[in-house]
């Protein structure tokens, strides 16, 4: 019977499920369009998002995430202290909780877990990726407080550290030191060098012959197919054995405007060039591979869908920030808000469902980039055209009406029923 108890329990299922449909659609399309991301002041939700990954660090997702990459422990705290160093200086009344933070972070990775990845029997010693990283840390620590509330110790532990990193540099025939014995990728070192340029900023400029040394063998040393630095190379030579990737272009990009803003301006365009992709026709993504070349996922890039790594799309948005390329940061961030499925709270925000906290690591670090030693850069030709959204917007729009079509079709159907029934009393 059309009004027995089943019927009308799942009329009212569809109903609630349609309801669900539409709100879910809705709410996608206010993510496509509202900020995802800052010039100025604190990202949309950051603040939130560090509370979770705090949270979960506490947890032990960094030593899960150690279980899933050899630096999975590592990144989940350098990230997490590097994003809150850029919070502090966007919002000058959290500086005291980012001081707390950056120096919680550094502690943990100064910690017998924090190196054990990292032979000490390098030079530097436990490799360029973890030195260069620690000392940009320290670097932000100092960055974030005036000269006169800085920790003594902390301040001496980073001018040795980078002369010894300097050092390494000089000493070596190759600009790209070994992050792990007979291994070297160039964006380590990269990362290393911005630390000496952020060395110089803070305290007696010391390195920049160092810095212009390096910068020379670089240029010498780039991937013929693209023009861009490769992806890694040959640890005693350092010429390439593998051309650029999305993954490692990322995150050089983000630290080279730190190191020589007219290089970095010029690799940043290259790259944008031959990774950006809209897959589908849809939002932006980077690319693993350089377009007209594909090759398999790894470690690095993450699994790759179309081609396409997430976390060098991730990554990317903060690359773009450091760049002055605001219109394609704000389309990756709001891209990731609909793909990304986060789940907010009052006080925590997380992606994903929050199954992999380093992503939501990278992510916060992404959305607070800007460059910590050169000056803020000119915003570099668009690349993203501002009707981006419209194939999505449509495509959620069609979702969100289509659990209503078959009702509204019925109901349709029975008025020209009706029509047809009434007399014509004319």
């Amino acid at each position: 019977m059309k009004g027995s108890t089943p019927g009308r329990i799942l009329r009212w299922t569809r109903r609630l499920l349609a309801v669900l449909i539409s709100l879910c659609a809705l709410t996608g399309m206010l993510r496509l369009v509202l900020p995802a991301t800052a010039a100025t002041g604190e990202p949309p939700g950051v603040y939130r998002q560090l509370a979770f990954i705090r949270a979960a660090l506490q947890d032990g997702a960094a030593e899960q995430a150690q279980r899933l990459f050899p630096e999975g422990y590592f990144f989940s705290h350098v990230l997490y202290g590097l994003a809150w160093v850029e919070l502090g200086e966007r919002d000058p009344g959290r500086r005291r909780e980012a001081v707390a933070a950056a120096r919680w972070a550094l502690h943990r990775l100064e910690s017998p877990a924090g190196r054990e990845p990292f032979d000490p029997g390098l030079t530097p010693a436990h490799g360029v990726f973890y030195r260069g990283w620690v000392n940009w840390l320290r670097g932000g620590l100092l960055k974030l407080q005036l000269p006169q509330e800085r920790d003594p110790d902390q301040v001496r532990r980073f001018a040795a550290d980078s002369a010894e990193i300097a050092e390494a540099f000089r000493d070596s025939a190759t600009p790209y030191l070994e992050a792990y014995p007979g291994q070297a990728w160039p964006v380590d070192s990269t990362v290393a060098i911005a630390s000496l340029r952020l060395h110089d900023s803070l305290l007696t400029p010391s390195f920049g012959d160092t810095v212009a040394r390096w910068l020379d063998q670089v240029r010498r040393r780039l991937d013929p197919a693209t023009g861009l630095i490769p992806h890694r190379v040959d640890a005693a030579t350092g010429e390439a054995l593998e051309g650029a990737r999305g993954s490692s272009q990322a995150l050089i990009n983000r630290f080279l405007i730190d190191v020589d803003p007219a290089f970095a301006r010029e690799q940043y365009l290259r790259f944008r060039d031959r990774f950006l992709a809209f897959p589908l026709g849809l939002g932006p993504a980077v690319r693993e591979y350089p377009h007209g070349t594909d090759g398999p996922g790894d470690v690095d890039s993450g699994p790759l869908l179309l081609g396409v790594s997430l976390s060098a799309t991730v990554v990317a948005l903060g690359a773009a920030q450091a760049h002055g390329d605001h219109s394609l940061a704000a389309a990756l961030g709001n891209y990731g808000e609909l793909a990304g499925l986060p789940i907010d709270t009052p006080t925590t925000k997380r992606y994903a469902f929050g199954l992999l906290p380093i992503g939501d690591a990278f992510l916060a670090w992404s959305k607070t980039a800007r460059p910590w030693v050169a000056e803020a850069p000119s915003s570099p030709p668009e690349a993203v055209s501002p009707w981006w959204r419209v194939p999505l917007l449509v495509l959620l729009a069609v979702v969100g009406a289509a659990p209503w079509a078959p009702a509204m079709l019925r109901r349709r159907s029975r008025g020209r029923a009706v029509a047809r029934t009434v007399p014509d009393i004319a």
